[in-house]
């Protein structure tokens, strides 16, 4: 019975789901001052289900041996996160000064939480839904890399004409790159053209082809075109390509479905001609 519970898959996502949520309240500092006897309460359950985990390793060490246990990655990776949560056993021990490196462990026994992606095995259909996302992520990776390579071009155009000008947004192509991709995502839309427009309005009367009121409005006509073919065209469209090619799985039991009806129709008007 104690072993059997170790060995079912549900008993330790069950496990994992309450260290989930155990962690997620040991970040609240408030909950540790107002109050403090349920902190350290929590803290006992948090090193209770690492002892829970290590006892999880050790048993199954021992039912499939060194080579069968780590021939599965899941169980590469459960290892790793026990070895280096062991040093919250320390709490058993208040007279051991833990050295302040064991804090960047603390960070790597965050990795547990991914193994919450495995209670996503529990979910109906789950290998269609992967399926159909391995065939969106494939169709949708060329419309990505055109909108990287815009993302690209649009950014050095932006940098050379108003890098001077707005250096805390287009001081370099790499920053100039996130807010032309923030700007794809039709957001700050209006603040940043506003702001490189402004710009050129405090110039005043600086010599140069244009006033700086008609500079200030080509400026935002120039960022309309790039909201308009980034944001509302490009992202729309790979959007578009994302989904349809999640759905298409079911267009293609909708076809099978038709040609099946077909078929069956054009045998009933085959078997009435021969009457």
């Amino acid at each position: 019975m104690f072993k059997q519970f170790f060995l079912t898959e549900k008993n330790i996502l069950w496990a994992i789901a309450i260290n989930a949520v155990i962690i997620f309240l040991l970040y609240f500092p408030q909950l540790k001052v107002l109050m403090p006897d349920f902190y350290h309460l929590l803290e006992y359950f948090d090193v209770f289900l690492v002892i829970l985990f290590l006892i999880e390793a050790i048993i199954k060490l021992k039912e499939f041996g060194i080579k069968g246990y780590f021939s599965e990655g899941w169980n590469i990776f459960d290892f790793f996160i026990v070895i280096v949560s062991l040093p919250a056993l320390a709490i058993f021990f208040p007279g051991v000064v833990m050295p302040t490196s064991t804090s960047f462990l603390k960070i790597l026994r965050l990795g547990r939480m991914i193994r919450l992606f495995r209670l996503m095995s529990f979910i109906p259909r789950m290998n269609v839904i992967m399926e159909g996302l391995g065939r969106a992520l494939k169709a949708s990776v060329f419309v990505m890399i055109a909108l990287i390579f815009f993302n690209f071009i649009i950014a050095l155009f932006t940098c050379h004409f108003f890098g001077h000008r707005v250096p805390e947004l287009f001081q370099d192509p790499a920053i100039t790159m996130y807010y032309i991709f923030q700007m794809f995502t039709v957001e700050g839309w209006n603040e940043i053209p506003k702001t490189v427009a402004e710009a050129f309005t405090a110039e005043g009367a600086e010599p140069s082809i244009f006033s700086p009121s008609v500079m200030a409005g080509l400026t935002r006509f120039y960022f309309i075109i790039v909201v308009t073919l980034g944001g509302i065209f490009g992202m729309s469209l790979a959007n578009a390509v994302f989904v349809d090619e999640m759905t298409s799985d079911n267009n293609n039991v909708l076809e099978e479905k038709l040609d099946s009806m077909e078929k069956q129709i054009s045998e009933l008007k085959e078997m009435l001609r021969n009457k």
